[in-house]
C-alpha cells in the first residue's frame, strides 16, 4: 500500500480559521497536525491472539469457538494535506489522517485470517455537534462489514491500564451470560479449534484475552502512553459511528441474522518504551478490540489483541 507521491489534499477555498485538535499541548502538534496519531506512520509487526465464536449450521451445534495465535503486519502512511469537511450548521473544519493496511494470519497453520484497509483521522473540536477533539477509525472488513468508530485520545505518564475482558456470550440486550463448555480447554470438543491449531494458547488467555497484552510488557519500562479509545456506538463516547453488514450477515429479520456485527469497541495504546541496554527509546503499539456478533439470540464476543513494534518509518 502506497499513496502516490504527488497526491495531497488541497481545500478550495482554504479553511483558515484556528482549529483545536486533541493533545494540542504537545510541542510537536504545530509541525505534526496528526495530533495523537502522529506516531502511527510506519510499518509495525508483531503477534497477538484472536477469539471468535462462529455460527455453525449443523443441527444442535449452533456455534464453534475458533482460537488463533496470530502474526500481524500493519502498514500506516500519512495522508498529505488537510482533509476538508464542509459544514452547514457550523463553519468548515479540516481533518488530518493516515491510511493503513492490516494483515493477520494464524501463527500455527499460517492461514490468512484478516485483512483490513482503512483510515484513522484526527478531528478538531466542533460546535455542532458540541464535541471535544476526537479520533476516528474508518475500516472495511472483507467478510462483509464496514465500521466507523470514533472516540477520545488521552496521554498518560507510564504504562497503559489494561482491563480484563470476557469471551462469554450473553442474551442480546441483557447482561445474562450463557457459558459453553468450549471455553474450557480441558474438555475435548469438536466445536473448538483442533489441538494442533491452538499450540501455545493457555486457559488464562481464553479466560482473559487481554492477559496476552499484559504478559507482553512484563519487564519493559513504558515511559508514556497515548490511548485511543473508540466505539461504533452512535451515541457514546461521541455522537457518530456505526456498523454496516452485507445482506448475508444480516439475514432475514424474522429468522434472525446469520452473524451480524452490531458493535465494535477498541482501545489502541501507542507506547514509548525505554530502549534496552542503553539504546534509544522505541515505539510499541498494543490494542484490544471486541466485536459483538449476534446470532441465535445471543451476542457472541469476538476479541482480537496484538502487540506490535515499529520496524520501519514511512516519511
Amino acid at each position: 500500500m502506497e499513496l502516490k507521491s504527488d497526491f495531497s489534499f488541497r481545500p478550495l477555498p482554504d479553511i483558515k480559521r484556528p482549529l483545536r485538535f486533541s493533545l494540542e499541548t504537545r510541542a510537536a502538534v504545530a509541525a505534526a497536525p496528526l495530533g495523537p496519531l502522529q506516531d502511527l506512520p510506519g510499518t509495525w509487526t508483531g503477534k497477538g491472539f484472536n477469539v471468535i465464536w462462529r455460527p455453525n449450521s449443523a443441527p444442535g451445534e449452533d456455534h464453534f469457538l475458533e482460537l488463533n495465535l496470530t502474526e500481524e503486519i500493519l502498514e500506516i502512511e500519512e495522508v498529505k494535506g488537510p482533509i476538508p469537511n464542509r459544514g452547514l450548521l457550523q463553519p468548515d473544519i479540516n481533518m488530518f489522517g493516515v491510511t493503513y493496511l492490516q494483515q493477520i494470519k494464524d501463527a500455527n497453520n499460517k492461514a490468512g485470517l484478516h485483512i483490513e484497509p482503512g483510515i484513522w483521522a484526527s478531528v478538531p473540536q466542533t460546535e455542532n455537534p458540541a464535541e471535544a477533539p476526537t479520533v476516528v477509525r474508518m475500516a472495511s472488513i472483507p467478510h462483509g462489514t464496514t465500521i466507523l468508530a470514533q472516540g477520545l485520545a488521552t496521554e498518560i505518564a507510564g504504562p497503559p491500564q489494561i482491563p480484563s475482558v470476557d469471551i462469554t456470550p450473553f442474551v442480546i440486550g441483557t447482561a445474562k451470560k450463557i457459558s459453553f463448555p468450549e471455553s474450557d480447554l480441558s474438555k475435548p470438543s469438536n466445536l473448538r479449534s483442533p489441538p494442533t491449531d491452538i499450540t501455545g494458547i493457555t486457559q488464562g488467555m481464553v479466560d482473559n484475552p487481554n492477559s496476552a497484552l499484559t504478559a507482553a510488557i512484563v519487564g519493559r519500562t513504558i515511559k508514556s502512553t497515548v490511548a485511543l479509545v473508540i466505539s461504533s456506538d452512535p451515541a457514546t463516547p461521541v455522537v457518530g459511528g456505526g456498523v454496516a453488514n452485507t445482506a448475508f450477515l444480516q439475514g432475514v429479520a424474522a429468522a434472525g441474522p446469520n452473524a451480524q456485527a452490531v458493535l465494535v469497541t477498541a482501545t489502541f495504546w501507542i507506547e514509548t518504551v525505554q530502549g534496552q541496554g542503553g539504546g534509544p527509546d522505541v515505539h510499541q503499539l498494543q490494542y484490544t478490540q471486541t466485536v459483538l456478533l449476534n446470532f441465535n439470540g445471543l451476542s457472541w464476543p469476538h476479541i482480537t489483541v496484538g502487540t506490535l513494534q515499529k520496524t520501519a518509518s514511512i516519511a
